[in-house]
C-alpha cells in the first residue's frame, strides 16, 4: 500500500485534493481508512 512507504500523501477526489497530511496520520484518520482503505 501506498501510505506504507510514503511520509506524505494527498487524497483525490472528483479530481482535487479532499484530504493531505503524513500518511501516518491519513492511515488513521477514520473518515480516510471507511472510504479509501476498506476499514
Amino acid at each position: 500500500m501506498a501510505l506504507d512507504v510514503s511520509d506524505y500523501a494527498y487524497v483525490l477526489e472528483t479530481g482535487e485534493i479532499s484530504c493531505e497530511g503524513p500518511a501516518a496520520e491519513l492511515k488513521r484518520n477514520d473518515e480516510v481508512r471507511r472510504s479509501y482503505l476498506g476499514g
